[in-house]
C-alpha cells in the first residue's frame, strides 16, 4: 500500500496516526485489535469506494471482521437506486440498535448514496439517532478527520457535501484479489435519466487526469495486478471535462502500453457516447477485452425518449452493428428495465425484438422502481404490477435460451481463463473468467489462482462453463 499521499488526502495524515495510535494502545491493553465490519451494496462503484474505506481503516490500526456482532466499527455503504436497497439498510440499522445497547462503544457509521438524499437523512436523524457518523459520497476521504471528531466530542458527526470539485489522488486502497484492481478514471454523471438518481447523489462528471489513471496503473502494475477494471458511471465520456480534451480511447491505448497489465476491461458504457474512435481502439488493443456492457435499457424509441437516453432504437442496433463487425467474437451484456411509466405491450415487444436481434451474452433484468426525486417516479400511466410481472417473465423466456444457445457455439473451444478463486462447485476445482466475462469451472488446484490459463469448454450452463485445462 502507497503511504506517499498527496493531494487532499495528505490533509487526512494526522487523523490517521492519531487514531492509529489510539487503537494501538487498546491493542496493548487488551491483547487483541479493535475491529471492523464493512458492508457494501450497490455498484462496482460502491464495492471499489469500499476498497478505499478498507484502506483508510485498516491504515488506522483497524482489522476486518466478518460479522456485526464482533466488531467495534461497523459501516455501511449505501446504494439508492432501487427502494429495496434502502428498506434493507434501514431493517438492519433497527437490527445494530440492539447492539448498541449491549455495547455503547460501538461505532455505527452509514455512507453512500443513500445519505445524499435530503429524506433519508430526516429519517435517520427521527427513527435512528444512534448512528455515530454519516457521510456522503464526495468526502469519503475524510473518515480519519470525521471518525477523529466523533472520537473527540462523542458526538454524532453528520457531513454531507452537495458537490465537489476536487478529485483525491492515492487514498489507501485493500484490493480482494491481488491479481485484479478497479480504477476510478470518472466520478459523477451528466445524463440525467428520468429513471435514475445517481446525478443527484454523484454530483456532475468530473474526469481525472491521464497521468494521474496512467501512473496508477502502473503501480498496480507493479504490486502484480493483471487485470484492471476501468470504473465511471459513463466511461464514454471520459475526458471530456479536462483542458485540453482526452478520449477514452487514447486512455485505452496508453494503458495498454504499461507491462504486466494482461487484461484491460471497463463500464458502464452509454450508447450514445461509444464512438466509432473507442471501437477501432478496442479492436486494435490486445489487451482491451472483447466484452462490453452496454445498456438498452428499453427496444422502444418512444420509452427511450421518456426515459432520456438520447439514442434510439435503430441507433443502437446500428451501434451493435459496427461493434460486431470490428470485433467479430464481441460478447455484449445490456440492462433492460419492464415496466416503465407509459409502457405499452407494443414499446415491450419492441424490447423482445432487440433481444432477438442482438443475441446479448447476458443480460441484467429489473421491474422499474420509482425513486423519489427522479422526474419518472411523478409520470403519468404507471404501469400497474401485475402487467410488469408478466413482462418480465416473457422477457426472461425470451433471454435465457438465447444465452443459452449463444455460449453452446462456445463449447469444445480452447479459450484464456483468468482464475479468480476456489469453486464452490466442488473440492479441486477452481473459477475464472474468459476475456468475454464468461465464467468457467474447472479442475485445478488453488496455486492456479491469479494465473492466465488455457481451458477447454465442455459443457454449457448456460450462465457459466464446466471445463477442463489443457
Amino acid at each position: 500500500m502507497r503511504k506517499n499521499y498527496r493531494s487532499a488526502f495528505f490533509s487526512q495524515e494526522p487523523f490517521v496516526q492519531e487514531i492509529r495510535a489510539w487503537n494501538e494502545s487498546y491493542e496493548k491493553e487488551t491483547g487483541r485489535k479493535r475491529r471492523f465490519f464493512c458492508f457494501t451494496m450497490g455498484c462496482q462503484m460502491n464495492a471499489h469506494d469500499s476498497e478505499k474505506i478498507v484502506g483508510m481503516l485498516t491504515e488506522m490500526g483497524y482489522e476486518p471482521t466478518t460479522s456485526e456482532e464482533e466488531a467495534d466499527f461497523v459501516i455501511y455503504n449505501t446504494c439508492c437506486i432501487r427502494e429495496n436497497a434502502e428498506q434493507k439498510v434501514y431493517g438492519k440499522l433497527g437490527w445494530l440498535s440492539h447492539l448498541k445497547r449491549r455495547n455503547p462503544y460501538l461505532i455505527i457509521a452509514l455512507c453512500g448514496c443513500m445519505v445524499q438524499q435530503d429524506s433519508v437523512l430526516e429519517k435517520l436523524k427521527k427513527s435512528y439517532a444512534y448512528v455515530d457518523l454519516v457521510f456522503g459520497t464526495h468526502n469519503l476521504y475524510r473518515l480519519p478527520a470525521l471518525l477523529e471528531t466523533y472520537l473527540n466530542t462523542g458526538e454524532p458527526v453528520w457531513d454531507i457535501w452537495q458537490e465537489s470539485k476536487e478529485i483525491v489522488e492515492d487514498m489507501p486502497s485493500t484490493r480482494g484479489r491481488a491479481f485484479q484492481a478497479s480504477v476510478n478514471i470518472m466520478y459523477g454523471c451528466n445524463n440525467f435519466c428520468t429513471y435514475c438518481i445517481v446525478p443527484y447523489v454523484r454530483g456532475r462528471e468530473r474526469s481525472r487526469s491521464m497521468a494521474d489513471i496512467l501512473e496508477e496503473v502502473r503501480r498496480l502494475a507493479e504490486d502484480g495486478v493483471k487485470e484492471i477494471l476501468f470504473l465511471g458511471q459513463n466511461v464514454n465520456s471520459y475526458g471530456k471535462t479536462l483542458t485540453p480534451p482526452v478520449p477514452f480511447a487514447t486512455l485505452l491505448r496508453e494503458a495498454a502500453k504499461i507491462d504486466g497489465i494482461e487484461r484491460i476491461r471497463f463500464m458502464t458504457s452509454h450508447p450514445k457516447d461509444l464512438s466509432d474512435e473507442l471501437i477501432a481502439a478496442m479492436a486494435e488493443t490486445k489487451k482491451v477485452c472483447h466484452y462490453l456492457h452496454l445498456p438498452i435499457q428499453s427496444g422502444s424509441s418512444r420509452i427511450l425518449k421518456a426515459m432520456n437516453r438520447r439514442y434510439t432504437k435503430q441507433q443502437y442496433l446500428d451501434l451493435v452493428d459496427r461493434l460486431r463487425a470490428a470485433i467479430p467474437d464481441i460478447f455484449l451484456s445490456t440492462d433492460i428495465i419492464v415496466g416503465f411509466p407509459g409502457e405499452t405491450e407494443e414499446d415491450f415487444e419492441e424490447t423482445l425484438d432487440v433481444v432477438r436481434r442482438v443475441g446479448y451474452a447476458t443480460a441484467f433484468t429489473f421491474l422499474y422502481s420509482k425513486r423519489t426525486g427522479t422526474p419518472a417516479a411523478v409520470m403519468e400511466n404507471q404501469v400497474d404490477e401485475e402487467t410488469a410481472h408478466q413482462r418480465f417473465d416473457r422477457l426472461l423466456a425470451e433471454l435465457n435460451p438465447r444465452i443459452h444457445d449463444l455460449h453452446e457455439s462456445l463449447v469444445g473451444q480452447v479459450l484464456d481463463v483468468l482464475v479468480e478463486e476456489e469453486s464452490r462447485q466442488g473440492q479441486g476445482m477452481v473459477s475464472g473468467r474468459t476475456e468475454q466475462n464468461t465464467l468457467v469451472h474447472f479442475a485445478a488446484g488453488p496455486e492456479s489462482i491469479g494465473q492466465i490459463v488455457p481451458v477447454r469448454l465442455t459443457q454449457n450452463k448456460t450462465f457459466y462453463f464446466i471445463g477442463e485445462r489443457i
